[in-house]
């Protein structure tokens, strides 16, 4: 019982005509602010995550697949893939998703497999459906080591954290409310490594691709390659922050990774055919704007065409929403490059 309510409670036995209506009224107002404040702190957090499965897809590496889509209030901002590897001295966890209750719904999993510390939490880039559930690892142990590229921690900042924050709460309707902006405390580029538990952890940066912080991830290990939102499996995304050069020449780059699985940022783990199916939507892409600039017309008057062209891509959600502004990114694209 609330120390608060207990200190009313005692007194209000003893008789008397004024007094016990006092401290009666004073009871009610206690409970009505304690009332008050759950309530408050219950509009300052938003519900948890429901738990989504840990799938095994190497010896040590465990990826949850979130739901393929925009954040949402029904997907409550969950949309990526956080992972992690179990070494032979604690957990590395890699992109804890867009909240906290995302970061802590990967922690129960955790949990579900391992009683081990998380050593070290990696993140891929600065967009925060990523890496917003850091603040869970945080919580739990402040002294956790979180890894980011320099690019990701200036954006970081700069107010990108903050400006993310602020959308998936409008996004879900209130579902991430209580994240806050916790970024990486470490930067690594491109060819560094760490180790923990006789792992290695690889980090690959070949430039703005998706954005200008990516990091792909290699754990020789295990034979795995995490290719952060380079490359998606059967999921059309954001182009905003990257370049389709920088993203096609980086997934060229990846293929010297001796890895057999790849687990992309959105979309189901698999092999390189995912790798080469994301490849071939961005370059042909680009490849069918390029016709069509050089015929004359402007971004709207080619989309149609544009469209039939990459009709084998037209049932990967997100092309419908994100198709139009492809277009125009990879218009400026190659204006730029005709300079």
């Amino acid at each position: 019982m609330p120390q608060g309510y207990a200190a009313y409670r005692t007194p209000a036995t003893t008789p008397g005509p004024h007094r016990s209506e006092g401290l009666t009224m004073k009871r009610v107002f206690t409970l009505a602010a304690l009332l008050l404040g759950h309530a408050v702190f219950a509009a300052e957090r938003g519900p948890a995550v429901p738990d989504y499965p840990a799938e095994q897809v190497a010896p040590r590496t465990y990826v949850i697949h979130g739901p393929v889509g925009y954040p949402t209030a029904e997907n409550q901002g969950f949309m990526n893939n956080p992972a992690f590897v179990l070494t032979a001295d604690g957990v590395v966890v890699i992109d804890p998703g867009s909240s906290v209750q995302t970061g802590e719904m990967v922690l129960r999993q955790i949990r579900k497999l391992t009683g081990q510390k998380v050593l070290a939490v990696l993140n891929t880039h600065v967009h925060g459906d990523h890496w917003l559930g850091n603040q869970a690892f945080r919580d739990a142990d402040p002294a956790v080591a979180i890894y980011g590229h320099p690019n990701m921690i200036a954006g970081i900042e700069a107010g990108v954290g903050d400006s993310w924050v602020a959308n998936m709460d409008q996004l879900t309707a209130g579902a991430t409310r209580g994240t806050r902006v916790v970024g990486p405390n470490t930067a690594v580029q491109d060819g560094d490594s760490v180790s923990f538990g006789g792992i290695t952890f690889r980090f690959l940066h070949f430039g703005i691709a998706h954005s200008n912080s990516d990091l792909m991830i290699e754990v020789p290990q295990e034979q795995v390659l995490f290719l952060a939102d380079n490359a998606t499996n059967r999921r059309i995304i954001r182009m905003d922050d990257g370049r389709f050069s920088g993203n096609i020449a980086t997934l060229d780059a990846a293929t010297q990774v001796k890895a057999r699985v790849l687990v992309p940022g959105h979309g189901k783990t698999g092999d390189w055919t995912l790798v080469q199916a994301y490849r071939d939507y961005l370059a042909e892409l680009k490849a069918a704007v390029k016709t069509h600039y050089d015929a004359g017309l402007s971004d709207f008057e080619m989309k149609p065409q544009v469209a039939a062209a990459l009709a084998r891509f037209a049932d990967w959600p997100g092309f419908d929403d994100e198709l139009g502004k492809h277009i125009s990114l990879a218009l400026l694209e190659i204006e730029a490059e005709s300079f």
